[in-house]
């Protein structure tokens, strides 16, 4: 099954997604909704997708961050942006408990507000509790990039986009990011941006 990326402006990415209950959480069809999510975010690429953006507004999340996104990647790059790969999984029902340390600023884009970019201030380190796909209760502590991708995956459970968050100077396209702001650091851009 071919899932549709839903853009901004859907009335679904902007809503709070409800919860799943017990008698859903390992259901065939939750089971299938998961592996149809994987697929999607691999063919978008992307390093999560959370439900509400295929236009089903349900606490549930898949996340993953693949050694093969990272390989152009610089080493210094991958350091500042405390960025490793994250291995597959989904996450229902996620509560950021705590947020901790400085807050970083990186470019980020969405899947679903395709073609664009712009720095977001985010928490260094998060604590989320959820439920995996069985319905059993987890905890995870995360820093850096992943960190940022469970706080952007949450956003969109709660109605929340990037672009609430951002800093509207710089808002740019793809093709504009790769030609002039791609080897700046974040700081250099926001400074000439003022």
């Amino acid at each position: 099954m071919k899932l549709k990326l839903h853009q901004l402006g859907d009335p679904v990415l902007r809503q709070v997604a409800r919860e799943l209950n017990a008698g859903e959480i390992g259901s065939d069809f939750i089971r299938q909704l998961i592996e149809h999510m994987k697929e999607a975010m691999r063919d978008a690429p992307g390093v999560g997708l959370a439900a509400p953006q295929i236009g089903l507004p349900l606490q549930l999340a898949v996340i993953e961050d693949r050694p093969e996104y990272l390989k152009d990647v610089s080493k210094e790059e991958l350091r500042a942006k405390g960025r490793k790969p994250v291995s597959f999984h989904a996450m229902i029902n996620p509560r950021i408990v705590r947020s901790e340390g400085e807050t970083q600023e990186f470019f980020e884009g969405c899947l679903s507000f395709a073609g664009y970019a712009a720095i977001v201030p985010r928490a260094h380190k998060v604590t989320v509790e959820y439920l995996d796909e069985t319905g059993k209760r987890k905890t995870v502590s995360a820093e850096g990039w992943y960190a940022r991708i469970l706080q952007h995956e949450i956003d969109h459970l709660n109605g929340t986009a990037y672009v609430d968050r951002m800093h509207t100077r710089t808002l740019t396209t793809m093709e504009n990011f790769n030609r002039n702001w791609k080897s700046r650091s974040e700081e250099d851009v926001l400074r000439m941006l003022k």
